[in-house]
């Protein structure tokens, strides 16, 4: 039943496999992995690894081949359920272009409400909530395709949100956006898992983000590789570098000062801590 589990998301053993010619290989393979409310988890991987793959599946845009994905305890499998797998889990794309449909601002933050056949009311209400929390208030009359790269998926954002969901699924939401946009976007979204506790699950290329998450999982060939706290995942440099992804600035540049014979920490994850680390050695020197 769908109060029986402690998990928004739990994905049992689940594979998933594209059809093609041939045999297929397996896009995702035996993938066991939950998601409590008010996580933020950052998930990570070369090209090809089954990020987006598992984004879907955990939408239910994707059925497993073989294994289980529940939200909320309802299994994706469940079709009649569908919808409330979708509005509690709702997804956030690269390009804001692929999910904003209407004419104005306010008719893409109503339109996924009004497919719920919500009373107007309680659409107009949550319409203007929504704009008001994400300051869209003065947008709400403008036609989406003139807005900023940040302004639209902050749009995008806002449209998710007004279906209340339990988690957010992003699939690089920041990588066309400027670095002013970026930085709006990123705020949003932590300061909606700080202050409303919803889960985010955030695939991302940059390591600076998936180093502001709580979580971070990593994914190669289909497989989980790693699975635990930021400063675990991303400072196991040997781990990153085997599957071909790099740390943060700072946790690189702290590496090449150890192999320097710098005698920094090896858990450096900010340019924060290699800052303060640094000026800790030059004041014992």
């Amino acid at each position: 039943m769908a109060g029986q589990s402690a998990a928004i998301i739990e994905s049992k053993d689940a594979y998933f496999s594209y059809s093609g010619d041939g045999e297929p290989s397996p896009a995702l393979s035996g993938i066991n992995f939950s998601v409590k409310r008010g996580e933020y988890v950052a998930l990570i991987g070369p090209n090809g690894s089954g990020k987006t793959t598992l984004l879907k599946l955990f939408n239910a845009l994707l059925i497993p081949s073989n294994g289980e994905v529940l939200v909320k305890g309802i299994s994706t499998t469940e079709e009649d359920k569908l919808p409330e797998v979708r509005r509690s889990c709702g997804m956030i794309f690269q390009n804001p272009d692929n999910q904003l449909v209407a004419t104005t601002v306010e008719e893409d933050l109503a339109f996924g409400l009004e497919n719920l056949a919500l009373p107007v009311s309680v659409i107009r209400k949550r319409v203007k909530a929504t704009a008001a929390l994400l300051g869209l208030e003065m947008l709400l009359k403008q036609p989406p395709h003139l807005l900023s790269g940040g302004e639209k998926q902050r749009v995008a954002i806002a449209g998710v949100l007004a279906m209340e969901p339990d988690c957010i699924l992003m699939d690089e939401p920041t990588a066309m956006l400027d670095p002013a946009g970026r930085h709006s976007v990123l705020n949003t979204v932590h300061a909606l898992n700080r202050n409303r506790g919803i889960a985010v699950i955030h695939v991302t290329h940059f390591p600076e983000e998936a180093a502001l998450a709580g979580r971070v999982l990593a994914l190669n060939e289909g497989r989980v590789v790693a699975d635990g706290a930021a400063k675990k995942v991303l400072t196991d440099l040997d781990l990153l570098h085997k599957i071909g992804l790099q740390g943060t600035t700072a946790g690189e540049l702290a590496a090449l000062l150890r192999l320097g014979g710098c005698p920094l920490p090896s858990h450096i994850l900010n340019n924060r801590e290699l800052v303060d680390n640094i000026c800790t050695l030059a004041q014992n020197n």
